[in-house]
Formats: structure tokens, C-alpha cells, sequence
């Protein structure tokens, strides 16, 4: 876990650059909203709409991320007012809950932008259980949001937009589908069967802090696609609460109450938070779990009886998760990784064919938009192998397997990249062997995603997977692709 955030790659610093914005656009908008006036809730719900428009906000674009966060208090506000004004109407503030659940998982068929606005709404219901809003505090929690989200965009789009210096991120289509055979909607039924088992359950455990189990279902889900996937994520999050609960005991219990000390490692949170996202979910929910717990001592709560009441109620959250994709709709992890590794291998044959025109010289040839997706691609498919190549899995032998394909999937990746930097050398890439290469590795490609099915080998583990089992095809290939990158000296391709 430690070698994952510290020795993870971060290439061109964005990983630091996201976390250092985040807490200068967070850390502005909590001053501006003192400066405003507003109470200590006013400001605990600025900062944490600024963390929202500043993490959720993914769109390709920098034009697609003002639209996006222009939307968010428009889709944000209605549901602040509408659970304030349900606060003492038990039944249908519950139900008005599950339905924003149900929504905003439903919202991300619409890609970056749904999920975005998805997670705005719900979290801002959760927001508003979280401070117990009523409707006489809506103005000011109204002017915290409209100010915080004001002052998380002027450090993003103005003081610090390095995205404008960057190529746009590829932006991966959601899982196509009509009806319950559409991924998102499978996860909103479930996602809502989920909430509503943790919303019961979570309420017998505590009548005040019943939305933590909720908070826990909803973003078990978020980011996850599988029935493995989400187990996954149920058991990360778990562990990042009980290591960040055992921190606070340490951190945020003695220091309660102190503005400065709360302050400070506040803003270290932030920055864990946004700094490990990408890599460790169990590191990120640690920082969110000691977070909680600062603004929880801020706020004059913070107890180790309320410390110990969170684990419970995330492990409800959890359990509620599980047992929705389980038993509900479920999405199989086969079919799914299956799905992915096919689309990482056809973006590999078409940044070999782009490869090949611009090296044929076809004008207007780039393979390098094709290489941002195949890491997105990538990155998408660790994600869903995960359930198999984690170590509590026992199925040791689709373990390894899905580890070999891991391991040719970033050969693949780093060979692709190789090809694309010789081939837009104007001197290198008049070396006929690398148009070979190209169709070579095209003609593996389309072997591969053809669908046949694969003979047994000799220790009998036959399989119909194309995708996970005739990998060595594309290792072949990319084998005699690297051969000409590492021509001996003399040839024309030394320098390149």
C-alpha cells in the first residue's frame, strides 16, 4: 500500500499539481466565505463544495470543466433546499434520499459530466444530514456554496489551469446497452437497493448518524463497474476507515477544537485526498475518514464513541453494497474484464495503423491521441482485474493469469509508445522493418479480438477468453516490433 502512492509514477507532476490546487482552491474559498461572514457550518459547507468542484469535475475539455462546474449548484441547490425542508419528515426524507441515489448513479450513462452532477447531488443531501440543515439556515448555506464554488473555479481556471498546457484527456465511452442490459442502470437499481438496506440497518444502529452507511454504499459504487470490482472497493473502504479511525485517535482527538493544529492537518488531508485518488483508494479513504474527524472535533462532536460508531456504520454501508451485486442484477467480473481488455487491444491495432499512414506518409496521421486513450484504457482494465490479482483472492491460478495480462498489457503500452516517438522521426522512420512490425502487430490484434475460441493447453485449462488467454499472440509481435527500436549501432535508427 505504502509503495503504491510513494513509488507510483506521476508523470509531468499532475498528480502533485491536482492535490497542491485543491488545497489553495479549498483553502481560498473557506477564507473567502469567513470574510463573508458566514458561520463555521457556512464555511465547513464551502470547503467541502469547493473539494467537490475541484475533484469531480473531469470533463476532456477545459471548456466542458466551466460547464460542468457552472452546473453543479444548479443541480446542487434544489437538493440542499429539498433536504432541509424534509429535515423533520423522516418517511420522505428517506425516500427523497434513495432517490438521488438511484439518480445520480443513473446520471453517469451520460458520462463525466453525469457523474459529476451526480455526485454533487448526492453529496450535497448528505452535506445537509451531515450539518442537520433546516430550512432557516438555507441562505447561508446557499451563499457558502455560490461563493465556494466561485473560489474553487478562480484557482482552477484562472490562477492555476495547467490542463490548458496539456493534451485532452481521451474520454472513455460508457458500456453501450439499452434497458437493465445498460450497466448504469443495473447500478442504480442496485446502488438504491444498497442505500436502502444500509439506510434501514444504519438508522436501528444510530439515529443521528444513519447517512454514514449510506455514504458508504454510494461511493463503494462510484468508479466501479463489476460484481468483483465493488467487493473490492467494499473492502478498501473499510480498511481505510478502521487505519484512519486508529489516526485520529492519535491526530484528531487532541487536537479537537483547535482551529490552527485543524487547519493545518485539514489541509494535509486535502492534498492526501487528492494526491492517492488515482492510486489507492485505501490511502484516499483514510484521508477522507481523518477529515471527517478534524471537522467532527471542529465542530465540537468528536468523541471516540463517534469514532467507533463510524466503522459500524461503514461497515453496513459495505455490507449493503455487497450484498445489492450480489443478489441483485449482478454484473460479472469475466464479462466485464473481458470487455475491457478487448477494447485496450483494438486501441492497440489502431495506434498500429496510425502509426503505419503517418510512417506511409498519410498527411493528418497521429497516433498520439490514440496512445492517451490506450493509457486510459489501460488504467480502466487494472481497475477491473483488481478483484482477481488481489491477495485475499484464492483462485491463485486466475491470479496469475490476470497478472500475465497485466504484464502484457504495459508491454503493450510501452512498445506503442516506443513506435509512436520513432515514427515521428523523419529520419528514423524511413526504416521499412517498422511498417512490418505495424501489420504484424495488427494482424494479432484482429486474432485476438475475433472471438474464436481457444484450445485447451496442456495442463487442461481450456478457455473460451480470447482476450485473457492469446495474449502471447500480441507479446510476439510487439517482440519484433521492439526489434527495429533497438537496431544496432549504425543503423539509421540509432538516435532516433
Amino acid at each position: 500500500m505504502l509503495k503504491r502512492v510513494f513509488v507510483s509514477p506521476d508523470p509531468g507532476r499532475t498528480r502533485l499539481r491536482f492535490a497542491a490546487r485543491a488545497v489553495l482552491g479549498i483553502g481560498l474559498a473557506v477564507v473567502v466565505c469567513g470574510l463573508a461572514g458566514t458561520s463555521l457550518m457556512g464555511a465547513v459547507i464551502g470547503g467541502l463544495a469547493a473539494l467537490l468542484a475541484l475533484f469531480t469535475v473531469t470533463d476532456a475539455t477545459v471548456r466542458g470543466q466551466v460547464v460542468t462546474t457552472v452546473l453543479l449548484p444548479v443541480t446542487g441547490l434544489p437538493v440542499l433546499t429539498a433536504a432541509a425542508a424534509l429535515h423533520d419528515h423522516p418517511a420522505a426524507r428517506d425516500l427523497t434520499f434513495l432517490a438521488v441515489v438511484g439518480a445520480g448513479v443513473y446520471a453517469r450513462r451520460w458520462g463525466p459530466r453525469g457523474h459529476s452532477l451526480g455526485v454533487f447531488a448526492f453529496m450535497t443531501f448528505f452535506i445537509a444530514q451531515f450539518l442537520h440543515a433546516t430550512t432557516d439556515r438555507l441562505p447561508g448555506m446557499f451563499a457558502a456554496v455560490l461563493l465556494s464554488v466561485a473560489a474553487a473555479a478562480t484557482v482552477r481556471f484562472g490562477l492555476w489551469c495547467y490542463e490548458r498546457r496539456l493534451p485532452p484527456p481521451a474520454v472513455l465511452a460508457p458500456p453501450a446497452g439499452t434497458g437493465l442490459a445498460r450497466v448504469t442502470t443495473r447500478q442504480a437499481v442496485q446502488a438504491t437497493a444498497g442505500a436502502g438496506f444500509a439506510l434501514v440497518v444504519g438508522q436501528l444502529v444510530s439515529d443521528e448518524r444513519w447517512y454514514w452507511a449510506v455514504g458508504a454504499t454510494w461511493w463503494v459504487f462510484v468508479n466501479t463497474t463489476s460484481r468483483g470490482e465493488t467487493l473490492v472497493r467494499g473492502f478498501r473502504r473499510v480498511l481505510g476507515t478502521v487505519v484512519g479511525i486508529g489516526l485520529g485517535f492519535l491526530v484528531a482527538v487532541p487536537v479537537a477544537g483547535s482551529a490552527v493544529p485543524t487547519a493545518v492537518l485539514a489541509a494535509a488531508c486535502v492534498f492526501g485526498i487528492f494526491y492517492t485518488a488515482a492510486v489507492s483508494y485505501t490511502w484516499m479513504m483514510l484521508c477522507v475518514t481523518l477529515l471527517a474527524e478534524l471537522l467532527y472535533g471542529l465542530l465540537g462532536v468528536l468523541t471516540p464513541g463517534l469514532l467507533a460508531l463510524r466503522l459500524v456504520e461503514t461497515g453496513v454501508g459495505a455490507l449493503g453494497a455487497v450484498l445489492a451485486v450480489l443478489f441483485l442484477l449482478p454484473v460479472t467480473t469475466h464479462a466485464v474484464n473481458d470487455a475491457w481488455i478487448q477494447r485496450a487491444l483494438r486501441c492497440v491495432h489502431a495506434c498500429t495503423a496510425e502509426a503505419a499512414a503517418r510512417l506511409a506518409g498519410t498527411e493528418g496521421a497521429d497516433p498520439a491521441p490514440r496512445v492517451a486513450e490506450l493509457e486510459q484504457l489501460l488504467g480502466r482494465v487494472r481497475l477491473s482485474l483488481a478483484p482477481l490479482v488481489h491477495p485475499l483472492n484464492p483462485m491463485y491460478g486466475r491470479k496469475r493469469r490476470a497478472r500475465r495480462v497485466l504484464d502484457l498489457l504495459d508491454d503493450c503500452a510501452r512498445e506503442i509508445r516506443g513506435l509512436v516517438a520513432v515514427a515521428a522521426d523523419p529520419e528514423a522512420s524511413h526504416d521499412a522493418r517498422l511498417a512490418a512490425a505495424c501489420w504484424r502487430v495488427e494482424n494479432a490484434v484482429e486474432a485476438l479480438t475475433g472471438g474464436e475460441a481457444v484450445p485447451a493447453r496442456a495442463d487442461g485449462s481450456g478457455t473460451t477468453e480470447p482476450a485473457l488467454a492469446h495474449l502471447h499472440g500480441v507479446e510476439r509481435a510487439l517482440a519484433e516490433l521492439a526489434a527495429p527500436l533497438r537496431a544496432p549501432s549504425g543503423s539509421p535508427l540509432v538516435g532516433a
